[in-house]
């Protein structure tokens, strides 16, 4: 099977340039002006852009043991559908993901829904208790890509030097959800004016910027790798900074809804826009889109977060956090990064493929002749309004619901094969 994309924009890691490319089977075959080779598709892409296919480093497909919320068939077909060729899942599923059977299972789970690559991240420690680290060694070599307790903290400062220390011996990435669950203490929302409004517990930023600071300190002082997953305030952005300048080992992502929102979308008990971390303030919003401009944060990821609607339609207190992101994350990363003048496209694809390739080691260098075909085609033009119903995803719970955003998928190729097609939704 051949098929030809005509007169796009192609937008590589570090430019843009217009030109035919053509798909043969699996890979990119050829790149170039006027291709005349017979195929047996051809697509106009005219006043389109060509992207390597996003890869989300950071998501919950829920399965095992949470269908009701997602699976992992329901979420690989929103990932195609958002322009992602492939995701990490998390392993906080029932039971957990920590060791090979159940690793076994989200394989083949992923190879019969023959959607997004789906590639599996194991848990530190055995069941996410903090207590016993997992056998990281046997289950990276039956295909985990990164190790992380995500959903909770590694409970105690030991027990993350030696899963880094661990990690260090092997070169194993380890994920790091960063939250000082003392200082948690049962908050909600992001601690501040919005909190003291609505009668709702906060969360302070040091519960964050806390937990960063341990993991960087710990990772520095062993000489080992440490990646920081959804950073949301201008503190845990200085820190990251600081130590990158210091030579420190780290890097770290954020998620849309931090570069988009504030705590003020929690108005009225939108329990749609309880995450955690919680939107917090707008300089924190600032400070993190600065931190993606100038390299202190590397990767874009949604934290793919989907629930049932009784989860959350409760009250606030008591509602899950999360936020269904994975079909609404590039028009929310162009939207407000790219129109905003932060970031240029070439930046956002890096960001978004290239460096989360890079922290999982995941193949692939973009697009170029001979590469696996996984393609986004997007419409930049395009706007259109968020609309939760249509979501592939089961999880509906978005707080971009009723908003305009700009740059609509129009098509995503997984291995040459076309997963997804919008044909005029």
């Amino acid at each position: 099977m051949k098929t030809l994309i005509k007169n796009g924009n192609i937008v590589y890691f570090d430019k843009i340039e217009r030109a035919d490319l053509l798909i043969d089977g699996e890979v990119i075959s050829a790149i170039g002006q006027n291709i005349k080779e017979t195929a047996d598709e051809i697509i106009d892409a005219t006043d389109k852009c060509v992207f390597a296919g996003f890869v989300d480093m950071h998501v919950h497909l829920r399965e095992p043991g949470f269908e009701s919320k997602e699976t992992i068939e329901t979420g690989a077909r929103a990932a195609v559908r958002g322009g992602f060729t492939a995701v990490a899942c998390m392993p906080n599923t029932n039971p957990v993901l920590d060791n090979k059977f159940v690793l076994r299972y989200v394989q083949d789970k992923a190879k019969e829904a023959g959607l997004a690559k789906v590639y599996p991240i194991c848990s530190i420690t055995k069941g996410e208790n903090g207590e016993l680290l997992s056998d990281m060694l046997s289950l990276y070599r039956s295909g985990a890509v990164a190790f992380s307790d995500d959903g909770k903290p590694v409970r105690t400062s030991q027990m993350m030097r030696l899963a880094l220390e661990y990690s260090k011996a092997y070169d194993l990435p380890v994920l790091c959800h960063c939250e000082d669950m003392d200082l948690t203490n049962g908050g909600c929302v992001n601690e501040g004016y919005n909190a003291t409004v609505y009668g709702l517990k906060g969360i302070n930023r040091a519960s964050e910027e806390v937990a960063v600071a341990r993991e960087i300190i710990i990772a520095a002082n062993l000489g080992a790798k440490v990646h920081i997953c959804h950073v949301s305030t201008a503190g845990s952005v200085e820190i990251i900074r600081a130590a990158k300048k210091l030579g420190v080992k780290v890097t770290a992502e954020t998620c849309p809804h931090y570069i988009s929102l504030t705590d003020d979308c929690v108005a009225g008990f939108n329990t749609m826009a309880k995450v955690n971390p919680p939107l917090r303030e707008a300089k924190d919003v600032e400070a993190v889109r600065a931190a993606l401009a100038d390299g202190t944060i590397d990767c874009l990821a949604t934290d793919h977060a989907p629930h049932a609607h009784w989860d959350k339609e409760c009250q606030f207190d008591t509602a899950a956090f999360g936020i269904s992101g994975l079909e609404t994350a590039f028009a929310v990363n162009y939207t407000y990064l790219v129109k905003t003048g932060v970031l240029n496209l070439p930046k956002l694809s890096a960001l978004m493929t290239k460096n989360p390739c890079s922290v999982l080691k995941l193949p692939g260098k973009g697009i170029a002749v001979g590469e696996k075909a996984d393609l986004t085609v997007v419409d930049l033009n395009k706007a259109w309004t968020v609309n939760p119903s249509k979501f592939a995803s089961k999880g509906k719970n978005t707080p971009f619901a009723g908003k305009e955003l700009f740059g609509a998928v129009e098509m995503t190729f997984v291995d040459g094969d076309k997963k997804y097609a919008r044909d005029g939704e």
